[in-house]
């Protein structure tokens, strides 16, 4: 399906949900995902009309989906609030402290490209200064140059680190959303282990394991446990 198809399409099914035919609309827009189309947009207007017809999992899966192409976008944070006051299990948040959560917070301030980017002009900053140090004649000039030139160096190096540190971030950052009305959650990865806790549909974990059919959750309160991997649905492409 060419751009222009699937933008007519987003057009049809825009009407249709504007005229509360959220069936229709979102056909519409499954199709165009299904041409192979991505973008936040359509990520959140499929999750609207899931909304709308009261489809808990799929309408957060979606959101979060988008929210992971614009993660500063309001309309999408104002819509997920929405969708996950439906939800039946209210999970607390461990928060975190310390240097870690500090570390974290500075990690995030910016992508892995932007980390890698900053090192390397840092770097050319070190390579120009030290130029400027070998060949000036004054004094002046000379510490001034070798003290900056050291400084930029120690600064790619803390970018470099940053930015592996973000790249680890992400690559353990594999959320999932439930989609089974109802899971339980073992202990173990078998049918026969004891249950530990049960799950419902629209909970975000996050997954940190896989065995065989099985998929190693970890919320966000520190519990863990083993779910069948048919119950949810991975918000990453891998």
């Amino acid at each position: 399906m060419s751009h222009a198809q699937n933008q007519t399409i987003f057009e049809q099914a825009n009407a249709l949900y504007n005229q509360a035919k959220y069936t229709e609309a979102l056909e519409k827009y499954t199709s165009i995902l299904d041409s192979g189309e991505h973008s936040a947009e359509l990520y959140f207007n499929i999750a609207n009309s899931h909304y709308k017809l009261n489809h808990i999992a799929p309408s957060i899966y979606y959101y979060e989906k988008a929210l992971l192409l614009k993660p500063n976008d309001k309309d999408i944070k104002n819509n997920i609030a929405y969708a996950r006051n439906m939800t039946v299990d209210d999970i607390e948040t461990l928060p975190e402290v310390g240097f870690s959560r500090l570390i974290k917070n500075v990690t995030n301030t910016m992508s892995f490209d932007n980390w890698a980017k900053l090192s390397v002009g840092l770097i050319i900053g070190f390579v120009l200064l030290f130029l400027l140090y070998y060949f000036s004649h004054s004094t002046a000039k000379k510490r001034f140059a070798f003290v900056t030139s050291l400084s930029c160096l120690f600064l790619s190096c803390v970018a470099v680190a940053f930015a592996f540190h973000k790249f680890e971030l992400v690559e353990r950052d594999q959320p999932a959303i439930v989609f089974a009305q109802e899971a339980q959650i073992k202990s173990e990865p078998n049918l026969r282990s004891p249950e530990s806790f049960k799950l419902h549909e629209g909970t975000k974990v996050q997954i940190i394991d896989t065995v065989d059919n099985w998929k190693k959750i970890k919320l966000s309160d520190g519990k863990t446990g083993w779910i069948l991997k048919n119950d949810v649905k991975m918000l990453k492409n891998i």
